[in-house]
């Protein structure tokens, strides 16, 4: 009866409740034992440290978090392992590329073709006028073409092979420099023909027709 009194005296300290003895109970006495049974549902619900639950928790988290390592580990692992496959087949293609260069006999010289016979002469005569007349359906143009080349030429060098200007043109068209009808032949500082074949090739490319270097020349006053 001693250490049953003292539990409860000890009990109802702890949560505020006032115990009674035996036969002398009042009419707090029944609040009080209802405070002390709250006292202690109270201190034994009291979470004292992790729950069972929480535990589980973390430890599934630590799972979680050492499988997505692994797999990352693996992974990296696996295109390591394909890296060094590729460079792999790369050097076995390189190598059989270079042993079969090596093995491959190396081509016979062919003989080179003949040279061409010289094309018979054919050069025009006559006069530097006649000449250029007789060259224009070489080019691709009429016989009408020819007025405009020469008001262009007479305008130019007077049809004179050996006209030259302070500037450093020269001949027929007024290459500037002369020396650029060199390309047409070596005799142009006196052939008609030489010039006139540069000159006609000169107005090709770059207008096309005798006529229309003539209106650019009318427009600007050079060719």
């Amino acid at each position: 009866m001693t250490v049953a009194c003292s539990t409860v005296l000890a009990a109802g300290a702890a949560t505020g409740a006032v115990a009674f003895w035996p036969g002398q109970a009042t009419a707090g006495q029944a609040r009080g034992e209802q405070n002390l049974a709250a006292g202690l549902a109270s201190a034994a619900n009291s979470p004292s440290g992790p729950s069972i639950a929480d535990l589980s928790s973390q430890q599934a988290q630590t799972r979680a978090a050492a499988v997505e390592r692994a797999r990352r580990a693996a992974a990296a692992r696996a295109r390591a392992r394909a890296k060094a496959r590729a460079a792999a087949r790369q050097r076995a293609a390189q190598l059989a590329a270079a042993r079969q260069a090596a093995s491959s006999p190396s081509p016979s010289p062919t003989a080179a073709p003949p040279s061409p016979a010289p094309p018979v002469s054919t050069a025009p005569s006559g006069s530097p006028q006649q000449i250029a007349m007789s060259m224009l359906a070489s080019y691709g143009w009429s016989s009408s073409q020819f007025s405009c080349l020469d008001q262009l030429w007479e305008r130019e060098s007077g049809w004179n092979p050996t006209a030259a200007n302070a500037s450093g043109a020269y001949g027929i068209p007024q290459a500037l420099p002369g020396s650029k009808m060199a390309s047409a032949g070596p005799d142009w500082q006196t052939s008609a023909t030489t010039q006139i074949k540069w000159g006609l090739g000169y107005i090709k490319g770059l207008y096309g027709t005798p006529c229309g270097a003539w209106a650019h020349s009318e427009a600007t006053g050079w060719y």
